[in-house]
């Protein structure tokens, strides 16, 4: 009720929920690739299970708010004069990083030099239901980070907070499964949504160095590129359509 009443705390609760769903692009397009590892019958369950562990982890992230601050504090520094300082939350952002350009890198060299791993057999064979419930929750902790120091910055509130993160989390779980599946039926869009993961792990090796990036200079190019790759689904659509035409002819 004091979303309605307060202006303020409303205008907050819209921009976290925004920011929580910019994350969840993030992490439902990082799912959908990890669980193409596991067979048919268990890819819905461990996206629904891997979403809602992250919901409960990001409510104890924010239930630890004040240890979640003091991550941002230097633990060691590396050079004298202009030395390179590292905290506990830079630590993290470096190993997220390359742990997401590595998984990203082995899928687009899986799909350039193998066979999908439907083809293959490999989907019962190359990844666990647990060991991909793992990596969902390890990445998702590393895009959550920055999103709780925010939230904390922004709210004093622990329940709009909860709110916020609840409600994308739950928008996620509902489309998870057709973005998931839009996204295995175009081979394109997959090798595209996987260049984005190596993007976005290069820019958290980059925070990890105190390299700040701007999230615009960031998502414009990859709105771009959607848009671009939107194009060339509607054009292939269109000429398959007419190509079946022809032929009914």
């Amino acid at each position: 009720m004091a979303i309605l009443t307060s202006p303020d705390l409303g205008v907050a609760f819209l921009t976290l929920f925004a920011l929580e769903l910019v994350l969840g692009i993030d992490n439902v397009v990082f799912i959908s690739i990890l669980t193409t590892r596991l067979p048919e019958r268990q890819r819905a369950r461990a996206r629904t299970i891997g979403l809602g562990l992250a919901l409960l982890m990001r409510i104890l992230l924010l239930a630890i708010a004040s240890w979640i601050i003091g991550l941002t504090a230097t633990i060691f520094s590396i050079g004298d004069a202009a030395a390179l300082q590292f905290s506990g939350r830079d630590l993290i952002l470096l190993l997220g990083g390359l742990f997401l350009v590595y998984k990203a890198v082995t899928e687009i060299h899986d799909k350039l030099e193998g066979e999908d791993a439907e083809s293959t057999g490999r989907a019962s064979t190359s990844a666990t239901f647990a060991g991909v419930i793992v990596q969902i929750l390890l990445l998702d902790a590393v895009f959550s980070l920055d999103s709780v120091i925010t939230a904390v910055g922004m709210v004093d509130q622990l329940s709009i907070m909860i709110a916020a993160v609840t409600l994308s989390i739950g928008l996620m779980m509902i489309f998870a499964g057709r973005i998931s599946s839009f996204v295995n039926r175009h081979p394109t869009v997959k090798m595209l949504a996987l260049s984005f993961l190596v993007l976005i792990g290069s820019t958290l090796i980059a925070e990890g160095f105190d390299i700040h990036i701007d999230k615009p200079v960031i998502y414009g190019p990859i709105a771009f590129a959607m848009a671009v790759e939107a194009l060339n689904l509607t054009y292939r659509k269109r000429q398959a359509a007419r190509a079946t035409t022809q032929q009914g002819d």
